[in-house]
């Protein structure tokens, strides 16, 4: 008698199935830059350049804005980047896993990591420690094929309809829902709580100050006492 083994989905198509759910939230998410930048006074060739050669939402978002509210070029720059600093400790995390890679592989995996990527990868690496470099890489390419294309799609959506999306659509509650989804999952030790919370609280208590500057102040505060919580924790253990 023959029976029948249930095969497990190729990792290609794990990515895929993976990164599915973010999609919801991204395609809102797109639709609200495309309309921020319209409003900006941004015409859809600079909308898509900023989607082709930025691509990372919430520094998108923050460059277009200091840019309605007039901020100097310099501030914008260093905003968005400061903002985009997570991806340094992205690439770090990955690393490991496809550092191996030649370069044009890794060239076009930086290109594409982002929240959603990067959150799916983190999670899935561990749990397939038989995955070969190649599995690893089909996994992310996934995850990132149908999210890249999508975001260009809503993002010229977005930019050509502009003032046309009526109000009461509400597309900026994707933006937060998304973050919340990737984060919470990652909140597993006192050092990223306590990070975490020193973010909120920074960003709440400087939301005052001019060109959102206080994001960086925020961000800078949060990582040092991350930092601290998990330096002390390693010498208590070491005691």
């Amino acid at each position: 008698m023959t029976v029948a083994l249930s095969r497990s989905p190729s990792p290609l198509v794990q990515g895929l199935r993976d990164g599915l759910p973010f999609l919801a939230a991204l395609m809102p998410f797109g639709l609200l830059f495309g309309v921020a930048a319209n409003e900006a006074g941004l015409g859809l060739g600079a909308a898509m350049g900023f989607s082709i050669g930025v691509i990372a939402g919430a520094s998108q978002f923050t460059a277009v804005s200091l840019i309605h509210d007039g901020a100097p070029a310099l501030v914008v720059v260093l905003t968005a980047l400061a903002v985009n600093l997570r991806m340094a400790m992205y690439s770090a995390a990955l690393a490991p896993h496809l550092g191996a890679a030649p370069l044009w592989q890794r060239a076009l995996a930086s290109y594409a990591l982002f929240d959603s990527t990067y959150a799916c990868a983190a999670a899935a690496y561990p749990r397939h420690p038989g995955w070969s470099l190649g599995d690893r890489l089909a996994y992310f390419a996934g995850t990132a094929g149908p999210a890249v294309v999508l975001w260009l799609i809503v993002t010229a959506l977005g930019s050509v309809l502009g003032a046309t999306i009526p109000p009461w659509l509400a597309l900026d509650f994707a933006a937060p829902i998304c973050f919340l989804a990737m984060v919470a999952p990652g909140l597993r030790t006192l050092p990223q709580v306590a990070a975490a919370l020193t973010s909120v609280a920074g960003a709440l208590l400087l939301a005052w100050v001019p060109y959102s500057l206080g994001l960086l102040v925020a961000a800078v505060a949060a990582m040092a006492v991350g930092a601290e919580v998990e330096r002390r924790l390693a010498r208590r253990g070491r005691a």
